[in-house]
C-alpha cells in the first residue's frame, strides 16, 4: 500500500516539472448542487490532466539501461499525452500505444511531441502490444499498475488536503484506479473522517466489477469516455479502492457529458467527460449523507474540444 510517506517523497521529486494547480471553492457548483462544493482544478495541470504526475514520477525513478532503451506506454488519451510531453522534455525516448478511438486531438498531441504512435483496435489490444513492447526490451509506464505512478497522482491529494477548507466527502473519477488509489491514501492519513468516492460511466466499470468480484476482472468496454476505459484494475489498485474508499458509483455517459455542461456553465472550466461525471455522481453522494455534506471534486482533466463535447451532447439529445 501506498503511504503518504511515500507521496510527499514523489512530491518533492516531481515538484520543479509539474504545476500545483487551484484549490478553489466554487460557488457556481455550490448554487447548482445545493452544498458547498470545492473543486481541484488539475485539468490546469501540465498536459492538461493529472497524468503528468504519476508519468513525470516513473520517468524520474528510470535508471540509465532503462532511459537508453526508452519508455512505452498504453493509452486512451491522457497517460499518452502525458508521458509523451513529460519523456521529450526529460530527453528520454517514448512510444505511446493507443486505440483508434482514443481522442483525435490526444492523438495529434502525442505525435506533435516525437514520440512514436502505434494504434491498435481496442484498447485490450493497446495493453496486448504494450507488453509486447515491454518483453522487446522498453521500460512499461504502466498508466496505474505502478507504485511511483500512484504515489505521484497521491500529490493531487496531498494538495487537495493541504489547500482545501473543511470537507466531508471527494468525489474522485475511476478509469484504472490510479488517481483515486493515490488520493484516497493522502486523505486517509491527512484528512481520516473524510469519505471519498470512485466514479465510473457505464460501460467503463472496471472497478465496480472487480469490487462485486472480489478482484480484478476483465470487463467490455462500451463506454464514450476512452479516458476511463481501462479493460481491468490492477490488483494494487484494487487493494487501495477496497480498503480506502467508500463507494464506487456509475453514471450513464449522457449524465458525464451534461455534467461537462453544467462545469462549464456553473464553474466556467471546460472538463472533458471523466470530470463531468462527477456532477451526477455528487448528486447521489448527496442523497445518500443528507444535510451538512461539504464536497470535494477532484477536475482531472480537460483534453476535449468543443466539437467532440457538441458531438456527444446531440448524441444523447442533450442541450
Amino acid at each position: 500500500m501506498i503511504g503518504i510517506s511515500d507521496i510527499r517523497a514523489v512530491g518533492e521529486r516531481i515538484a520543479g516539472h509539474v504545476v500545483r494547480t487551484p484549490t478553489v471553492a466554487s460557488p457556481g457548483l455550490s448554487a447548482l448542487l445545493g452544498a458547498p462544493v470545492t473543486a481541484k482544478l488539475e485539468l490546469l495541470q501540465r498536459t492538461g490532466s493529472f497524468k503528468a504526475r504519476g508519468a513525470t514520477a516513473r520517468l524520474l525513478a528510470l535508471d540509465e539501461a532503462e532511459r537508453a532503451a526508452g519508455v512505452v506506454a498504453v493509452s486512451g488519451g491522457n497517460h499518452g499525452i502525458a508521458l509523451s510531453v513529460m519523456a521529450a522534455a526529460l530527453d528520454v525516448k517514448a512510444t505511446v500505444v493507443m486505440p483508434r478511438s482514443a481522442p483525435a486531438r490526444s492523438v495529434e498531441t502525442v505525435e506533435s511531441t516525437g514520440a512514436s504512435l502505434r494504434l491498435t483496435d481496442g484498447m485490450g489490444e493497446a495493453f496486448a502490444l504494450a507488453d509486447r513492447l515491454r518483453d522487446e526490451g522498453l521500460t512499461l509506464v504502466h498508466p496505474f499498475d505502478d507504485p511511483a505512478v500512484i504515489a505521484g497522482q497521491g500529490t493531487v491529494g496531498l494538495e487537495f488536503a493541504e489547500d482545501a477548507g473543511e470537507l466531508t466527502d471527494v468525489l474522485v473519477s475511476i478509469g484504472g484506479g490510479g488517481l483515486i488509489s493515490g488520493v484516497a491514501a493522502a486523505l486517509h492519513a491527512l484528512r481520516p473522517g473524510v469519505r471519498v468516492w470512485g466514479v465510473e460511466t457505464e460501460g467503463a466499470e472496471a472497478m465496480s466489477q472487480a469490487l462485486a468480484a472480489g478482484g480484478p476482472v476483465p470487463v467490455a468496454l462500451s463506454s464514450v469516455v476512452s479516458t476511463l476505459s481501462a479493460p481491468a484494475v490492477s490488483q494494487l489498485t484494487y487493494d487501495h479502492v477496497s480498503a480506502l474508499v467508500t463507494e464506487v458509483l456509475v453514471v450513464p455517459d449522457a449524465e458525464a457529458v451534461r455534467g461537462c455542461l453544467d462545469l462549464a456553465e456553473h464553474a466556467k472550466v471546460w472538463a472533458e467527460p471523466a470530470a463531468g461525471c462527477l456532477l451526477p455522481a455528487a448528486r447521489q453522494v448527496l442523497e445518500r449523507v443528507g444535510d451538512g455534506a461539504r464536497l470535494g471534486l477532484v477536475v482531472c482533466g480537460g483534453n476535449t474540444t468543443p466539437a467532440e463535447v457538441m458531438e456527444w451532447a446531440g448524441r444523447f439529445g442533450l442541450r
